[in-house]
């Protein structure tokens, strides 16, 4: 199950007018992952300031009760429901336009699976379910957003996980998944590990000087022989591969090719140094300050008090990291973007759906507008364009109608 703090994703919030003023209208637009649906919380200033996402809260008290046709809800200042709305016209779900798989030559090897031949057994995290086909569990990864930097990464993170060469260090590429009307590409499915991830780990479970090995392992053979930086490396992107004790890193939706998607001060030589230390210490404070005012030497300078079963003293942990330290200190960025199996892939084609033409307000003369691009999922709907439908009813709705399913038959 999704946890709580999770469930939820706001836009941000909309003021018509001061947002000084408290009795100004707002309009928040929160995702909620367990639905996914979006669902607008209108209120004022007082209730929403700048920044603070109350929303989420708020919305995690009447979520699971509303109905699907709900697109809106009005909260008092007290935060407590006053209105809910079914009109369509309160639904700025954003419209995309998956690519249809005939246009993606990229994927002209991969394997391929419908939507409806997966069955979803559990909700894992935002946009990924624990799904089965064929007997296998498989970890179904996919986008349902409509803004243009996630559909730019989930499109790299399908192509650069397909194209991976097989390592033992690495979550492997399962299927290309594809909606059942028209073929298009809404994401795709790796190998289900289970056991959770390392943040989640008992720390009592001993943590073996030989995962920090092929971890280190693994990064050196992305950066410098393929070129590409993870950019997320963190306890809860590793797993322990119970069918063979070693580690396993995933999640490449951050990830970078050269210089493409690149980000300052998120090199993987630091992202290691922070996760042995959060993993050995417990002390998870350094994940709360952005990457960017993040060096190394915060945590290679400290002592660090261990807080986690280990199979070796945490001196030998600390100085094997300090030692590959020093080995990717010499022309970093030189030997990383002259790597020499780069990966390559197509950019993310244009769906022809942008090309339809929609009405985007009048003239001063009283002339229709017409625009073409991005679009809102009902103006989509009202030109007749096919639309993938994600919504589905809150888990915890299907768990009671298990449970009740299962006392019916004792």
């Amino acid at each position: 199950m999704i946890k709580p703090e999770d469930r939820f994703y706001s836009e941000g919030q909309g003021y018509f007018g001061p947002r000084e003023r408290p009795t100004t209208e707002t309009h928040c637009n929160v995702w909620h992952w367990d639905q996914l649906r979006l669902i607008k919380v209108k209120g004022t200033a007082r209730l929403f300031p700048p920044d603070e996402d109350i929303e989420n809260s708020i919305l995690a008290q009447f979520a699971d009760y509303l109905s699907p046709e709900v697109r809106a809800i009005t909260v008092d200042d007290d935060g407590l429901l006053t209105g809910v709305s079914t009109d369509p016209k309160e639904d700025d779900t954003f419209f995309i336009g998956y690519i249809p798989f005939s246009l993606c030559q990229s994927f002209a090897d991969c394997s391929t699976i419908y939507f409806s031949q997966l069955q979803e057994l559990d909700r894992l995290g935002p946009g990924v379910d624990l799904s089965a086909y064929d007997g296998q569990r498989v970890a179904f990864k996919f986008n349902p957003l409509g803004m243009s930097r996630r559909l730019q990464m989930s499109w790299k993170e399908i192509n650069m996980l397909s194209k991976l060469p097989p390592h033992p260090n690495i979550v492997p590429f399962d299927r290309v998944v594809l909606e059942d009307v028209e073929s298009r590409v809404i994401g795709f499915t790796t190998k289900y590990i289970p056991g959770g991830t390392l943040a989640d780990a008992d720390p009592k479970m001993p943590f073996r000087f030989e995962w920090l090995q092929q971890l280190t392992q693994v990064v050196d053979f992305l950066n410098l022989e393929l070129g590409i930086m993870h950019q997320d490396i963190a306890p809860r992107n590793l797993l322990v591969d119970p069918e063979t004790d070693k580690i396993l890193l995933f999640d490449f939706d951050w990830a970078a090719n050269g210089k493409d998607y690149l980000l300052d001060d998120r090199d993987d030589v630091s992202g290691v140094a922070f996760t042995l230390y959060e993993i050995i210490t417990n002390d998870t404070h350094f994940t709360s300050i952005p990457h960017w005012e993040r060096t190394i030497d915060m945590v290679q300078t400290i002592e660090w008090t261990c807080h986690r079963e280990l199979d070796s003293d945490v001196s030998k942990f600390r100085k094997f990291l300090n030692e590959w330290i020093a080995t990717r200190t010499d022309r970093a960025m030189e030997r990383y973007l002259n790597a020499p199996k780069r990966l390559t892939w197509p950019d993310l084609p244009t769906p022809p759906d942008y090309s339809v033409p929609f009405e985007m307000g009048w003239t001063k003369e009283g002339e229709t507008v017409w625009r073409t691009g991005a679009r809102m999922r009902r103006t989509a709907l009202r030109k007749g364009q096919y639309c993938f439908k994600w919504q589905r009813p809150p888990q915890s709705r299907l768990l009671e109608k298990a449970k009740k399913n299962s006392v019916a038959e004792d």
